[in-house]
């Protein structure tokens, strides 16, 4: 089973979902326990907080590992393991047993995602196969987003989940069944894996942890903001579903374009494209205001993401980096929905805009960096960029 089979690309499809179930699920997962364990916007916005942090500990640990450890055997643990917690967690509603819960999920599941990325940054082509598994993310998130919401108010806060634990065994189990091997790796490879990160690499890992953080500080209170201005149930979670139709979209027209348009050119577009999004939506008034920018604004990381996450493998081929995802994305998100709840218990949603603004402006000084610093060694290995 290699990563250019599509049986081993579904089960890559599964764990990817799994894995980033933060991207499509925080506007719930905050909203649950801001609604039902009636929680405060800071203490829902900690526990997101958790979950998140532990992930970028576990990447942190698993990801400079990645080739040394079974892939497959890792990918499954990982993801079982976090369906167990999750079970846990839905047996709960005690504050601090959620934390630790929370803390313990981010930590398994992202054992098993470090794997999962890592394996793609081992394909023979990292960014389409990561354009692959995009496209299947925004199939689930229509399917999550569409079935959840309703399912909570069905069945109560526990239920949401249940579901997350369900995700995660279907990973695990799919992991352990079809989970593919990388291509064999070069003696340049070899060498490069007992050298230094590029700093060109650490400067790209600066970028996408601070459109992640943007991204979970204000996706994380995206429902609450359309449910505090009135809009109703019935329409918020219809605009969800229209972000998960949206964000079916980025990844394959990533792929289409990873020959015609520059990566410095995106890189450097998607941080200001997500400030302005983030500051329509929380400053805006109206449906119409509301709704647009918000199935719009994870497609932005989406896309900007696919064409950084096929640069950097270009950066690094040891695909160590690139194990290290989770804790690239996370290390960032873990930030946003405690950064977001305190912002908004202190000064109101257009305060999540205003930062938007600041912290995307760091992700474009830190994405420019990344094609000054790359160096002329690097100059003929990034012939798109």
């Amino acid at each position: 089973m290699t990563t250019e089979t599509w049986r081993g690309r579904i089960a890559l499809m599964v764990a990817h979902c799994a894995g980033m179930v933060d991207l499509v699920a925080l506007p719930v997962w905050v909203g649950t326990l801001i609604a039902r364990y009636k929680f405060s916007p800071q203490q829902a916005g900690l526990l997101a907080t958790l979950f998140l942090l532990g992930a970028v500990l576990s990447s942190l640990f698993f990801a400079p590992r990645f080739n040394r450890l079974n892939a497959r055997l890792a990918a499954a643990a990982g993801y079982a393991a976090a369906a167990l917690v999750f079970v846990a967690a839905s047996r709960t509603s005690e504050f601090a047993l959620l934390a630790l819960l929370h803390a313990l999920a981010g930590a398994t599941a992202a054992c098993g995602l470090s794997f999962t990325h890592g394996t793609i940054a081992r394909s023979a082509n990292p960014h389409r196969l990561f354009a692959i598994v995009g496209m299947a993310l925004g199939v689930f998130a229509i399917l999550f987003l569409g079935a959840t919401p309703n399912l909570v108010a069905s069945f109560g806060g526990p239920a949401l989940f249940v579901v997350f634990a369900g995700v995660m065994a279907l990973a695990a189990l799919a992991s352990a069944i079809s989970f593919p091997k990388g291509v064999v790796r070069s003696d340049e490879d070899l060498i490069a894996e007992v050298s230094h990160l590029p700093r060109a690499v650490w400067f790209g890992i600066a970028g996408i942890s601070a459109m992640a953080l943007t991204q979970a500080m204000l996706f994380s209170f995206i429902e609450r903001i359309g449910i505090d201005h009135g809009f109703g149930a019935e329409t918020v979670t219809g605009v969800l579903i229209a972000l998960g139709f949206v964000n079916l979209l980025p990844a394959p027209l990533a792929a289409l374009l990873e020959t015609r348009l520059p990566a410095r050119h995106v890189l450097l577009a998607g941080p200001v494209c997500q400030a302005l999004i983030a500051v329509a939506i929380t400053f805006g008034s109206g449906v119409l205001a509301y709704a647009v920018p918000t199935a719009m604004f994870a497609a932005v990381m989406i896309f900007t993401h696919t064409f950084a996450f096929g640069l950097m493998s270009r950066l690094d081929p040891t695909a160590r980096a690139l194990a290290a995802t989770p804790a690239m994305l996370m290390i960032g998100a873990a930030i946003g929905p405690i950064l977001g709840g305190t912002l908004v218990q202190l000064f109101g949603y257009p305060a999540l805009g205003l930062g938007a603004v600041v912290i995307s402006s760091v992700a474009v000084v830190m994405f420019s960096r990344v094609f000054a610093a790359r160096g002329a060694a690097s100059a003929t290995s990034l012939e798109i960029a």
